[in-house]
């Protein structure tokens, strides 16, 4: 009879195989031992001995080629061939079963007219199987035989707790595609499982399929029966390694698949039949690298499902160093290169806590300030992973994953818990290059609790404002006076020597000014003109601040409740920093208060000597002439500020004092041109604001320090006006009105742009100026500072008054008044500020200044007799007795 050769692709039972062509793997026939039977696998359970009779089959031929000649065949039914196979060996089956035990011969063997060689075959079949009765060999043993096989999986979370990372034997029973298969679990010898399993790490493209709700049949996709006839050529009913990982959406168990040349996942990812799925990476963990390195190899070679990927270009900027100069959220920092140049970039593949989550956006600023706390003003190492297009109105910007001092910043954000990891479309390549580590890190922060995966929000911290007002700074500042070198973080740079400054022990913000110091101003919108070398000294002032833990030291307040000192970065004093680079200069008189003279003026001569920044243009010879011929005012000498100064000369201007504020000082218009011009400017200005056509509202939120058009709340006028604070969550804003020195919170619809030029501030400037009554102490206490403050107010109200300016303060410009009404006074002693003293509602300072001593003795003199009257008769501060006796 002729023979054939195939090669066995499985056994269904003991007595039964697949066989395909050698040549064409797709021609398959069935082929069953002659003259034997052996016991059937069911679902519905297996007979005794089954799965052993089958396994002595599998074992001996699954994968292998043989030959085989076919005795007979039954035509009903399915056509069944019945022969006889020769192994590679020589040996033969079914002989080798029957002598094994495994098979018995058919009741019906040797009825039909067999050839001679048939009749040779049986008397031989029937001569082993005697033999193997004798011995109780296989299925003639006297017990045993009998598996628990089961083909369902009632809880695959329990299984999973029970069995996850064991390594278990197992036999794949079917391949249904690329990526998923029906394995046989071995549990015990006689326990066994039989169930679907996804071959961890990778996706697979479908086979051909039906679908069931419609009965149509799908198409398999490009590679789909490829990937699964690799897989079922290597797995097929062989002897494979089981670790469970996890449990898909599905319910369906996941697991690593691995056969003695090792996984199935890598070799199917490197013959380009599969992709790494990262829904898999949390539960493979450092396994997941081996099978991205298989895809890469795949690609790079462009095979199978990377027939036409193009590798995405290299960037000329990879794996450079750079320093952060500032944090915008717990995922995008801004970066300064070797050549001073500054970009964006967001960490690849994270997310910061998501500001429309409520349950994670409580701990965006712990985030933040995390991440400022690992990078800020740290050298570290860019490597860019990609860009992110423009959408919702942001720019297209660079990913890049940031190590420092070789962490990856971003995993170091994951693992603490404040950042989440962006799911990627499956065929994006600008992700991390540690994604698989990200996602693992994530899985561990969520079950841990860590960060914003904790179910108890984190305790908001609320910065008091400190410079809200001047009562409030000068309160404060009282107690900062007596601390040294506060700690604090620099929250914002408004310019060179100006800063937001955050005391976190505290809980208080500020606004901080340089002491000693005039830093040049930067522009503060588009339209403003910045001074020369301002924008330098505030980008300067940005570049070594903004963010950066700090130390302070607090000396005085300024008008506006700005907090005035000494800054320290790296306890290097910034005006000294900013002095030597040319961006600012000394100034004297606040200086010499700081108590830092010397060194600022050791700083300054230094830019002077080296031309640098403002100073580029400077000639030694002409400042030697300007000093020769300046001479010092007020009556102060050079070398002496405690000497005597000579008397002041007299200095009359008509005023009106337009605004008493809570701590006693004035603003007043002097009389004439200024004001003439005021009164025109508010005609024109009243009629442009009347006409509905300039109804236009601001382009923007305000900022501190705009210039605005606003409409007074108490006659509903517009007047100009500056911005003092702004709160944005209100939307509201302070205003301080510049021609009245007056201001009031009001809503940001009761503001217009004041950017008509005939209504500038370079056409007029302010009108109403700082005063304050000179030679007077208020007092302290709030309930008789508010009566001094009712009674100034009340007795200049409507008045035109005649002022006498004693001294102009250096420092802030503020005149110091002697006021006079004219209709009253006829000698020096009969002032306002007498008559403030007369009340009990101020006293003479016990402390005179240099420029107070050089004031006329008449006018002291009276004015210390007015004090002790008020003290005989109890006025005012007076009524409970002397404040200054010990």
């Amino acid at each position: 009879m002729p023979v054939s050769q195939a090669k066995v692709k499985s056994v269904l039972s003991g007595d039964t195989l697949v066989l395909t062509s050698v040549n064409n793997p797709n021609q398959e026939r069935i082929l069953s031992l002659a003259f034997v039977s052996a016991p059937r696998m069911r679902r519905e359970g297996d007979e005794p001995y089954a799965f052993e009779s089958r396994d002595f089959l599998r074992r001996l031929v699954v994968g292998k080629v043989i030959q085989f000649h076919v005795l007979y065949n039954i035509p009903t039914g399915v056509k069944r061939d019945y022969g006889i196979v020769t192994l590679q060996t020589g040996q033969t089956l079914p002989e080798l079963a029957v002598t094994e035990g495994w098979v018995k011969l058919r009741d019906d063997a040797g009825r039909k007219d067999e050839s001679e060689e048939a009749k040779a075959l049986l008397e031989k079949l029937e001569l082993e199987e005697a033999k193997a009765k004798a011995d109780s060999k296989g299925l003639w043993a006297s017990d045993g035989g009998k598996v628990d096989a089961s083909h369902d999986l009632p809880d695959p979370k329990a299984f999973l707790e029970e069995w996850k990372g064991k390594s278990i034997d197992a036999i794949v029973e079917k391949v249904l595609t690329g990526d998923r298969l029906i394995a046989r679990l071995l549990l015990t010898p006689t326990k066994h499982v039989q169930t679907l399993l996804l071959i961890a790490g990778i996706r697979a493209p479908t086979t051909k399929r039906t679908n069931t709700s419609d009965g149509k049949e799908q198409p398999a996709e490009p590679y789909g029966e490829e990937a699964q006839q690799f897989v079922e050529t290597r797995l097929l009913q062989r002897n494979v390694k089981v670790e469970i990982l996890g449990i898909s959406p599905h319910n369906q168990l996941i697991g690593a698949v691995k056969h003695p040349n090792g996984s199935i996942a890598e070799f199917v990812l490197k013959a380009g039949l599969a992709r790494c799925t990262d829904f898999h990476s949390t539960i493979l963990g450092g396994d997941m690298a081996a099978l991205r390195q298989a895809e890469k190899f795949a690609k790079d070679q462009k095979l199978g499902l990377f027939k036409g990927h193009v590798a995405p270009k290299g960037t000329a900027s990879n794996d450079v160093e750079a320093v952060v100069t500032r944090v915008q959220s717990a995922d995008t920092i801004f970066l300064r290169n070797k050549s001073g140049g500054e970009k964006r970039v967001n960490l690849s593949s994270i997310r910061q806590p998501k500001p429309t989550d409520p349950k994670q956006s409580p701990f965006s600023a712990d985030a933040k300030e995390f991440l400022r706390r690992k990078l800020i003003g740290k050298h570290v190492r860019v490597n860019v992973d990609g860009t992110k297009p423009a959408s919702e109105g942001y720019e297209e910007r660079e990913v890049a994953t940031i190590t420092v001092n070789n962490k990856n910043v971003a995993l170091m954000l994951v693992e603490a818990g404040y950042a989440s990891v962006i799911r990627h479309r499956r065929e994006d390549p600008d992700r991390s290059p540690d994604y698989d580590a990200l996602l693992a890190a994530e899985e561990e922060a969520q079950k841990d609790q860590k960060g914003m995966w904790s179910p108890k929000p984190p305790t908001a911290k609320t910065y008091q404002d400190y410079s809200e007002n001047l009562q409030k700074a000068k309160i404060q500042a009282s107690v900062l006076q007596r601390q040294k070198k506060i700690p604090a973080v620099v929250d914002f740079v408004k310019s060179g020597s100006r800063f937001t400054v955050l005391i976190p022990r505290e809980n208080g913000r500020l606004t901080f000014v340089l002491s000693g110091i005039r830093a040049p101003k930067s522009a503060r919108n588009a339209t403003e003109k910045a001074e020369p070398f301002g924008q330098e000294a505030h980008d300067f002032a940005t570049r070594r601040c903004m963010q950066r833990d700090v130390e302070i030291d607090v000396e005085n307040t300024d008008k506006v409740g700005g907090f005035i000192g000494t800054l320290y970065v790296n306890r290097e004093n910034f005006a000294k920093l900013l002095l030597e680079e040319g961006l600012a200069s000394v100034h004297a008189y606040s200086a010499e208060q700081s108590g830092n003279a010397n060194e600022l003026l050791a700083a300054e001569k230094k830019a002077k000597e080296a031309r640098k920044g403002m100073w580029h243009d400077w000639d030694p010879s002409k400042e030697q002439a300007d000093e020769e011929d300046d001479i010092p005012t007020n009556g102060t000498n050079a070398t002496d500020g405690d000497a005597e100064p000579a008397p002041r000369k007299k200095d009359y201007r008509d005023v009106v004092i337009t605004n008493v504020d809570e701590t006693g000082k004035l603003k007043l218009q002097q009389i004439g041109a200024g004001t003439t011009a005021l009164t025109e400017l508010m005609k024109s200005f009243k009629s442009f604001h009347l006409n509905n056509a300039n109804a236009t509202p601001l382009p923007g939120p305000p900022k501190a320090g705009d210039h605005v058009a606003a409409k007074f709340s108490e006659d509903g006028e517009w007047y100009r006006a500056r911005i003092r604070r702004n709160d944005r969550d209100a939307k509201t804003a302070e205003v301080l009105y510049i021609d009245y020195g007056n201001s009031e919170t009001i809503p940001w619809s009761r503001l217009r742009p004041l950017t008509q030029p005939q209504f500038t501030t370079q056409k007029l400037k302010p009108q109403a100026l700082d005063a304050v009554l000179s030679y007077l102490q208020l007092p302290s206490a709030p309930e008789y500072l508010a009566d001094a403050v009712y009674f100034i107010g009340a007795e200049t109200a409507d008045k035109q008054l005649v002022a006498n300016v004693d001294h102009v303060a250096p420092d802030t410009g503020a005149l110091h008044v002697t006021l006079f009404d004219p209709k009253v006074s006829s000698t020096l002693t009969q002032s306002l500020n007498s008559d403030v003293v007369a009340e009990g509602l101020a006293m003479v300072p016990r402390k005179l200044k240099a420029w107070e001593r050089a004031a006329e003795a008449d006018v002291l003199k009276g004015l210390r007799e007015k004090e002790e009257e008020a003290k005989s008769e109890r006025k005012g501060m007076w009524e409970y007795g002397d404040l200054t006796e010990d």
